[in-house]
């Protein structure tokens, strides 16, 4: 089978400048990138002129929910949607049930995904602690055989100091990182938004930009201690890339996402009193934002995820300080974050930087379009101009603040080792 993709503009930070050229694949890979035209008999050939041509991109944080509660997500829905956002693989958060801190787990996830899925690659990230309760370390070598690529206890931060120590250091002795959901559960107890004058005007109680520094810097001093990688997820603050900025100035192994919800939004929006606004940790501060976005552009933030966080509308339909933290956002991240571009915050480049880091964070293959290599490919119409309509998701889920939202760029077509997985109908 041969797919010839043609005119479109090719951008692959990781092999050098962008140009205008063509992609033919093969059996599932590349075979030859070209400036300029290519030509190929009996090649099903798509026009991407005026698109943007990328590596297939990764997010490297969602949670799809399966086992366990499949009301929310299933693998198959998750890969689903995950392809219509433009992503060709994913990398899975262990908070299913029972916790993703077996063999057994682990197993079920892969092989479901492999052989049911859509051609969407599925990493999982495993448990770091038996349960996820941070009192017992998981069987973090049968973990990573039965093909893990990190841990955490995502959602439930480890709070033993001394079991972080030895969770990071045994991981360590398999090649696996810790990733660690960054927050000081004390302070952020009861809280339902973050702390502000936006928590004092709409009569909720707040979550501190501190509890979130607070775990950051913790972590920052084990892995310049230990002299290992730490992985820090969804940073919210300007506190928080303070802290990142001065420990990756001393030669610490650290590395940082966000969340395209916090670049767009701040914790003004809770003032709807939509429960689709609640999220862990919550939106922040206009100053947080700002702060965030510069951090994305300067390259202090590595990476973006969407933290893809399902839940079934029932759920959500209570009273705000009831409802549970997260929202979908695996079909919405790339037309936010490339506002970016639009304004001109961001180049393309970095754009597609941000979105294709995590294959080397973890070590895994992608984030690169080369000859010989798997044909993950992902084309973007950035001047594309949409609503985004929640019943339109692929995802079981429709917790999402971004219903209504017009935006401009969009995904076109998404391609996995080869396969077309997803095209938008214009």
């Amino acid at each position: 089978m041969k797919l010839l993709i043609k005119n479109g503009t090719i951008v692959n930070p990781k092999a050098g400048k962008s140009f205008v050229g063509s992609i033919l694949v093969e059996n599932g890979k590349i075979t030859k990138i070209a400036k300029g035209d290519l030509t190929a008999d009996g090649a099903e050939t798509v026009n991407a002129a005026g698109m943007i041509v990328t590596p297939g991109l990764i997010d490297l944080h969602v949670h799809f929910r399966d086992p366990g509660f499949e009301e929310k997500e299933d693998i198959l829905t998750g890969l689903e949607a995950a392809a219509a956002g433009g992503f060709t693989a994913v990398c899975t958060m262990p908070n299913t049930s029972p916790a993703c801190d077996n063999i057994g787990t682990i197993e079920y996830q892969t092989k479901k995904a492999a052989k049911q899925g859509n051609g969407v690659r599925l990493y999982p990230i495993a448990a770091a602690s038996k349960g996820l309760k941070g009192e017992t370390m998981a069987p973090i070598g049968e973990l990573k055989e039965g093909g893990a690529i990190a841990i955490s206890d995502d959602g439930k931060p480890i709070t033993d100091s001394s079991l972080l120590q030895r969770v990071m250091q045994y991981a360590s002795s398999f090649g696996l990182m810790y990733v660690s959901h960054s927050e000081d559960t004390y302070l952020s107890k009861g809280g339902q938004m973050n702390e502000s004058y936006f928590s004092t005007l709409y009569g909720m109680q707040g979550i501190p930009a501190v509890g979130e520094a607070l775990s950051v810097a913790r972590e920052c001093l084990m892995a310049q201690y230990l002299g290992l990688p730490v992985h820090i997820c969804h940073v919210s603050t300007k506190m928080s890339l303070d802290l990142i900025a001065y420990f990756k100035a001393q030669g610490v192994k650290v590395t940082a996402e966000t969340a395209p919800h916090y670049l767009s939004l701040t914790d003004e929006a809770v003032g709807s009193y939509d429960t689709n606004t609640k999220v862990n940790p919550p939106l922040r501060s206009e100053e947080d934002r700002q702060a965030l976005i510069a951090a994305v552009k300067s390259g202090l933030i590595d990476a973006i995820a969407t933290d893809h966080a399902p839940h079934h509308e029932r759920d959500k339909n209570v009273e705000f300080n009831t409802a549970p933290s997260g929202m979908v956002g695996l079909e919405t991240a790339v037309p936010l974050v490339y506002k970016l571009v639009h304004d001109k915050q961001i180049t393309i480049e970095r754009f597609v930087e941000l979105f294709t880091a995590g294959y080397g964070i973890f070590g895994l293959e992608g984030g690169v379009l080369t000859e010989g290599g798997r044909a993950d490919i992902t084309l973007i119409d950035p001047e594309y101009q949409w609503t985004i309509d929640k019943n339109m998701f692929r995802s079981k889920s429709r917790n999402t603040p971004f219903h209504g939202f017009h935006v401009k760029g969009a995904v076109f077509r998404t391609i996995a080792g080869g396969k077309t997985v997803f095209t938008r109908a214009y």
